[in-house]
């Protein structure tokens, strides 16, 4: 594993951050969001906020930028100083002409930081019109010029885009260039490549990189995947329950970790190392997919188009009790041969067997029954889940929809509970009363209370942290050996489906680049799109959780 080799000591500090402590206002019996953190930057430097959802990372972030929400959290105590200049204390006026010109954010989602009305170009040049004195035409040429650097194709054509024109990696380099077209000394980058494929995170952090080694900037950098902080950090900063519990250069931490919670990071980290094999538990195929091939649009009474292939002659078959995983970057196909799969929308040609049933030509009446047979977690579990409805209501709809009693269903229902590692109680709290990772679980339970054959999950860990991650695929690993249900899972991240599947199918436009084993894909990929995702797998030289307990036992 290499690790970045450069000295700090003689370097410039641009962020010293001292004793900073936040806390909900008007709340003295409520523990403190913050709790008296201490971190430097230096020039040059990447420091890694590292932490789980809940730790105080992205409030750390704002409190520097200046951007808590008003009313919400205050500030009550601490230092926050920018070359010298202390920012706690500064103006409205005052914090907004240092934003972009002395220090810049780059957010988790460019989806809902960016205008959706507004043509990317102009909103780059907007930063320009508001902290620089330039002429329209030094603006442009100073906006094409840093999308330029950003590496952006055809500078031109997405100077004059908007965003829901772009991918979500040219997205993010939009959002890059936005924050950087000051140049900066600070950059903060909150969760900038979470939701990324691992090919186009891969670029993401790469360009980070490289223009902060051309202009010098001091990089906090807040993730909770050690990964990604294997990739790029010069020095990490660990946070639990708002308190930095540790914080060292990389090398050091990741080799020599003090902390148990550290520990705990580590080894969530996937590895591509994948599972034991497992032999099969039967020859039942309960999940067949035979040339299946979507077209989307196309036609119409008047103008006739040629429609979009997503997903083009996809075969695979699963047996009861196994996993295949479907891998691929985002518009490869994959979550939309789940989707033909579930039925969810129709497939154009082809054939889609559950339990020996053709499903994929029966009309919506038709189906019904058959639905039970077949469920589905998605990717994030608050949207999927009824905010005004309780916890017991949402998993007892569909066994009451089939027939089973109330009695019966609730009862189930608390069985499923202590089947995901959650109380019986919980049936009686609403959605918003627990954390992601929990949500994620009744999620689970409610599609496992159908008693299904196929268990579809559609990139069901992906927006997790790193650590719950891992219990969540524990979890589906546990219900998978006690009931039997075979597993297809959506995956971008080889990491993941190492952790999980049985089998893996990559996908590429559309189509079956290969299918194997998932000892054989990740050991010995045969295909350069394959070997591509491989490689960029953050972390992918370091088998963390093993290393991990090689230090234990030292």
């Amino acid at each position: 594993m290499k690790f970045k080799s450069r000295s700090y000591e003689q370097a410039t500090t641009i962020l010293d951050i001292r004793n900073l402590s936040v806390k909900l206002p008007n709340q003295p019996d409520i523990e403190p969001i913050l709790d008296g953190i201490s971190l430097k930057i230096r020039a040059g430097e990447t420091a890694c906020l590292v932490g789980e959802s809940g730790s105080g990372k992205s409030v750390t972030s704002l409190a520097v930028m200046g951007l808590l929400p008003k009313g919400a959290l205050q500030v009550t105590g601490g230092e926050i100083s920018l070359q010298d200049r202390e920012l706690l204390g500064l103006s409205n006026n005052e914090l907004r002409h240092l934003r972009a010109s002395s220090m810049a954010m780059i957010f988790q989602e460019p989806m809902t930081a960016l205008n959706p009305v507004m043509k990317v170009g102009d909103q780059i040049e907007e930063v320009l019109k508001i902290h620089a004195n330039m002429s329209a035409s030094e603006r442009k040429a100073r906006v094409l010029d840093i999308m330029e650097q950003v590496h952006l194709p055809d500078v031109r054509r997405i100077h004059g885009s908007y965003p829901h024109q772009l991918s979500g990696g040219q997205r993010q380099r939009i959002m890059i260039a936005m924050a950087l077209v000051l140049k900066p000394q600070l950059l903060i980058a909150d969760e900038p490549t979470t939701a990324l494929d691992v090919t186009t995170q891969e670029q993401i952090l790469s360009l980070i990189s490289e223009l902060q080694e051309v202009q010098g900037t001091a990089v906090l950098f807040v993730t909770h995947d050690m990964g990604v902080v294997a990739e790029i950090a010069d020095t990490v900063h660990v946070m639990k329950e708002g308190q930095i519990v540790e914080q060292a250069p990389v090398e050091q931490l990741l080799r020599q970790p003090r902390n148990d919670y550290t520990r705990k990071l580590l080894q969530a980290v996937p590895s591509l190392i994948p599972r034991k094999i497992r032999p099969p538990k039967s020859d039942d195929q309960v999940l067949q997919v035979r040339d299946m091939t979507k077209i989307y649009g196309g036609g119409g009474f008047f103008i006739q188009r040629e429609g979009t292939l997503a997903a083009e002659d996809v075969s695979f078959s699963i047996a009861r009790g196994r996993t295949l995983g479907i891998v691929g970057e985002s518009g490869s196909g994959k979550s939309t041969v789940a989707r033909c799969v579930m039925r969810l929308i129709d497939p154009t040609e082809g054939e889609v067997r559950v339990g020996g049933q053709e499903i994929a030509t029966l009309n919506r009446r038709q189906l019904r029954p058959h639905r039970r047979h077949i469920q589905i977690v998605f990717q994030d579990p608050f949207r999927s889940l009824n905010p005004r409805w309780k916890v017991g209501r949402s998993l007892v709809e569909g066994p009451l929809n089939y027939g089973t009693s109330r009695e019966e269903a609730m009862k189930q229902a608390g069985d499923l509970m202590e089947l995901v590692g959650l109380p019986r109680d919980v049936l009686d709290r609403y959605p918003h009363q627990f954390s992601g990772g929990q949500r994620q679980r009744i999620a689970i339970a409610r599609a496992v209370a159908m008693k299904p054959d196929v268990l579809v999950a559609d990139e069901a860990v992906s927006a997790l942290d790193v650590s719950i991650q891992a219990q969540v695929l524990e979890l589906l690993g546990d219900i998978q050996d006690k009931l039997g249900v075979a597993i297809l899972f959506i995956t971008h991240d080889l990491r993941v489906a190492a952790q999980i599947c049985d089998d893996i199918v990559v996908m590429q436009d559309g189509r079956i680049v290969e299918y194997n084993s998932a000892t054989e894909v990740l050991a010995n990929p045969k295909h350069e799109y394959t070997r591509a995702l491989t490689e960029a797998a953050p972390g992918r030289e370091w088998d963390f959780a093993n290393f991990c307990e090689l230090q234990k036992t030292a």
